[in-house]
């Protein structure tokens, strides 16, 4: 018997930017010019970049979002194309330049400027369309660089028709309660998870944090704690920590949207918690080791492929 495996359906409502990157040896200070060592120009923005991720491990990935009618818009969508993703869902504006990031990276960290252009665009309206796409999908990802009465209504469409809702709470800021009570997984970081609990972003204050955070509405809260690896919490359950993997890191630019997308993945694939954050945190140790959000992003086979050591059984420098 011949068993043929379904391919998840993940629909990302979210975000498109072209990213400038600029490589330095240094963050200039305040009132300070200095020379930069090289300049990019990469498709990004967290929609996009999620909806690259998924579709590169295989899902059948739809993006809903908005680009201008420029040369920008034009090139994100033709990146998208080619790596598989559905694009009937982006409207292109008149008059509007497309989202733009400013991208610093120096001494294995970055900076991020982004002018959201288009994606102010992307309205709650826009998604009656499309409701046809939500109905369809095994799991909805939502971010915050759109407006939050989109995200917000991305969120009650997708529980309206019972999909699972996974929301990336990033940029970070106050969200209402009718928006996370929709939500099933939510992935602060750790500075983000202080801004939406209030609580002090201490390691003996995760555990308090995180229940504060289920206490609002969602079913689970994975908190990404970069060189330490992530934690996660479902309602019932204990806290549990998983360690980071010791990689070379070159552009860390995309890791957190690699970790959102593999965890969407594998949840949609029917993983266990436990093992979707593993897999989710092989996404992101492999994204890191290349330049560029999205040219980062690794397969399905290369995750599999995949063996790396703990960060906690070297001397904890990874990044995830």
């Amino acid at each position: 018997m011949i068993h043929i495996v379904i391919p998840p359906k993940i629909i990302v409502v979210g975000s498109l930017n072209m990213d400038i990157v600029v490589e330095t040896e240094r963050t200039p200070d305040m009132g300070e010019t200095i020379l930069g060592n090289k300049v990019h120009f990469v498709p990004g923005g967290k929609g996009a970049n999620q909806a690259v991720a998924a579709a590169r491990l295989g899902a059948h990935t739809t993006l809903i979002g908005a680009v201008g009618e420029d040369e920008f818009g034009a090139k994100l969508l033709a990146s998208l194309g080619e790596n598989q993703v559905n694009i009937g869902a982006v409207k292109m504006v008149k008059g509007v330049s497309t989202g733009v990031a400013l991208i610093v990276i120096a001494n294995r960290d970055n900076q991020i400027i982004v002018v959201p252009g288009a994606n102010l665009l992307c309205l709650a309206d826009d998604l009656d369309q499309h409701e046809s796409f939500i109905q369809q999908a095994d799991v909805v990802l939502l971010q915050l660089e759109i407006p939050l009465e989109t995200v917000c209504a991305a969120a009650e469409i997708a529980k309206r028709h019972g999909k699972k809702v996974i929301l990336n709470p990033a940029p970070a800021r106050e969200l209402p309660r009718d928006l996370l009570k929709h939500v099933d997984v939510i992935t602060p970081n750790r500075s983000e998870l202080g801004l939406l609990t209030g609580y002090p972003i201490k390691d003996n204050e995760l555990e308090k944090a995180m229940q504060s955070l289920l206490d609002l509405g969602p079913q689970t809260v994975i908190t990404t704690l970069g060189s330490k690896g992530a934690a996660y919490l479902a309602r019932g359950g204990d806290l549990q920590m998983v360690p980071s993997y010791k990689v070379p890191v070159v552009d860390s630019t995309g890791a957190g949207d690699a970790f959102n997308a593999g965890v969407a993945y594998a949840l949609s694939s029917g993983m266990e918690l436990k093992d979707a954050v593993l897999f989710a945190s092989k996404v992101s140790a492999l994204a890191v080791t290349k330049l560029g959000a999205q040219a980062g992003m690794p397969s399905r086979e290369e995750v599999e492929a995949f063996h790396g050591v703990f960060a906690a059984e070297t001397d904890g420098d990874a990044e995830q």
